[in-house]
């Protein structure tokens, strides 16, 4: 029998001393890749403090029992929003990691880079550098894939991404049979260089494990004597000899400590931590700042603006066939399940059960994909409850592209008051439209001949719900949050902007933001893996490194597909230096 957890144990460390290099706050996705990336050459002292603890537990490390963590208060900070208008003024839940590892520890571990656009996007938000050919080389060097590199994916880097358990259910596959009947294509590498399509889902898996950031980057970081991992630690604030950053405040175990920087400060403490720490550290808005009586060091109006988050819903039919994993959840199975996966690290075990996607446009005037779809072969909920008795399936669906903005800002000084947090879900025209299309798209996608033998009742939305009316009500009343906050702290040139294109804070010298908070715009997919990437290239910067050169690997985008619903012609491929041309 194999140890539980053998190889993915992160250790606790005490403080050695009061002064470091860098301080970097926060051991989520961008945290750990700072730590070790920071730590390799041996020439600068790290201290790494996260306000969580161990990640050793079962209900992390195996990836079936996703659903735990995320709402166990042990492992994550368990945020609420305010009364959402867009959402019949319900409160949504927020979680977001408070563990080794983070927000990756507690995550689907589904893998989606975002397109090629995105970051194209970026670089014309202000974001400049931030391309898609400048991004590409980072998210190369983070990646193990593991059918071998090419001029898309990487296999020598610490982060370990597959297909799961090569979609052995039938659901799977009659999924993605249903979206190319419906008129779309298949894509070989939702990944490469074709995002949009139907295919296979990748994830963070490695062994039968999850792969997170803290094993993929922190663990092997933490042999070497330059770095310091300390948990349980709630900072309180960065400290600043005038506009310059020197270090932290923070508490562990009731006692008060200071450390200082004598390189700089990182925050990465995610879209809601890195810009509720700015702020109470003075840095931010006047007027949120005075507000909540806390004397402004830094005046910068964009902490906390331009908060994004993707929507979703589940699309669920019963099955009229026993092979969904619904026969799979009664508490028997389950024990089944979790001791195959202790001994063996194989089984329903070790899969997420994300293992199909897609990606499609929402209309004909839409440049790239704006839609996503997880297929699950079974129907339940997020937190794993069952949705009815018997044998069911479903997609999860929403608009990844939305208008609408929130706002994350702090409530008081006290650094143990979570902050208020609003995303302003569905407040845009377009963001309500995009769901109405979600709604009848995905119903022609499923009533494809490729599911009808095993397509059951509608279940929901149901199917009286047709009308934009009825279709707004339901998405009020059943949209759900994708967890996939961002876009805080953004980074730019304007005087929104936080940051600029090397991650530095506007007007704060030695102090940088690094995490999903400096996107400019959120990504049409998952955030982990641009969040890694992310944190690749500022570790770069931070060093004063030359930064990979761009690559020139083509990416399917084609002008033609933006006046047509459907892809029905051959595409172009267009190169990252011919995008810098345009």
């Amino acid at each position: 029998m194999r140890a539980p957890f053998d190889g993915v144990m992160c250790e606790r460390k005490t403080v050695k001393s009061t002064q470091y290099d860098y301080i970097i706050v926060g051991a989520g996705s961008a945290g750990c890749v700072l730590a070790n990336r920071l730590t390799e050459s041996g020439e600068h002292s790290v201290l790494l403090l996260e306000s969580g603890g161990s990640d050793r537990s079962l209900f992390i490390q195996m990836p079936t029992a996703l659903s735990i963590p995320m709402g166990t208060k042990k492992y994550a900070w368990q945020f609420e929003t305010e009364a959402e208008p867009g959402l019949d003024n319900r409160r949504m839940h927020c979680p977001r990691g408070k563990v080794l590892g983070g927000s990756s520890s507690i995550n689907g571990m589904v893998y989606v880079r975002g397109h090629a656009r995105d970051f194209d996007e970026w670089a014309e938000r202000g974001a400049t550098g931030w391309d898609y050919a400048h991004v590409l080389p980072y998210f190369k060097k983070a990646e193990n894939w593991a059918f071998g590199g090419d001029a898309y994916r990487g296999d020598a880097g610490p982060l370990n991404v597959n297909n799961g358990n090569n979609m052995r259910n039938p659901l799977y596959k009659a999924f993605v049979s249903a979206g190319v009947e419906a008129g779309y294509w298949a894509t070989e590498d939702c990944n490469g260089a074709q995002q949009e399509g139907f295919g296979a889902m990748h994830m963070t898996v490695k062994n039968g494990v999850r792969w997170s950031a803290a094993n993929a980057y922190l663990r092997p970081a933490m042999k070497r004597s330059n770095l310091t991992v300390i948990s349980d630690a709630l900072v309180h604030k960065v400290l600043l000899d005038g506009k310059q950053a020197s270090g932290v405040r923070f508490s562990r175990r009731g006692k008060v400590q200071e450390v200082q920087a004598t390189r700089e400060v990182i925050l990465s403490a995610g879209s809601i931590g890195s810009p509720h720490l700015l702020e109470l550290s003075g840095i931010g808005s006047r007027e949120v700042l005075e507000a909540a009586s806390v004397p402004v060091a830094h005046e910068l109006p964009g902490v906390g603006e331009n908060l994004q988050d993707h929507l979703e819903f589940y699309f669920q039919f019963r099955c009229t066939k026993p092979v969904s994993l619904n026969g799979s959840l009664n508490w028997w199975n389950k024990l089944l399940i979790g001791m195959r996966w202790v001994l063996l690290r194989n089984g329903l075990g070790a899969t997420n059960h994300f293992e199909s996607c897609g990606f499609i446009r929402s209309k004909a005037n839409v440049e790239w994909p704006d839609l996503q779809y997880h297929f699950l072969p079974a129907a339940m909920r997020y937190d794993g409850r069952e949705a009815f008795d018997g044998d069911g399936f479903q997609v999860h669906i929403g608009h990844n592209k939305p208008l609408s903005r929130g706002y994350v800002h702090l409530k008081s000084g006290d650094p143990s008051e979570p902050p208020k947090i609003c995303f302003n879900y569905l407040q845009h025209d377009k963001d309500r439209e995009g769901f109405r299309d979600c709604v009848r798209l995905t119903r022609e996608i499923m009533h494809q001949p490729a599911l009808d033998e095993y397509r059951g009742e509608e279940i929901q939305p149901g199917v009286a719900v047709q009308t934009d009316e009825q279709i707004d009500a339901f998405v009020r009343r059943a949209a759900e949050s994708a967890y996939h906050p961002s876009c805080s702290c953004k980074m730019g040139t304007d005087e929104m902007s936080v940051v600029d294109p090397q991650t530095r804070v506007h007007g704060i010298d030695c102090l940088r933001v690094v995490d999903s908070s400096i996107f400019p715009s959120i990504t049409n997919g998952n955030l982990n893996a641009p969040t890694i990437m992310v944190a690749e290239r500022a570790a770069d910067m931070i060093l004063g490194k030359l930064t990979l050169p761009p690559s020139d690997a083509p990416v399917v985008m084609d002008s033609q597909w933006a006046s047509q619903q459907r892809p029905g012609q051959p595409t172009r491929c267009v190169t990252g230096v011919e995008r810098e041309q345009q």
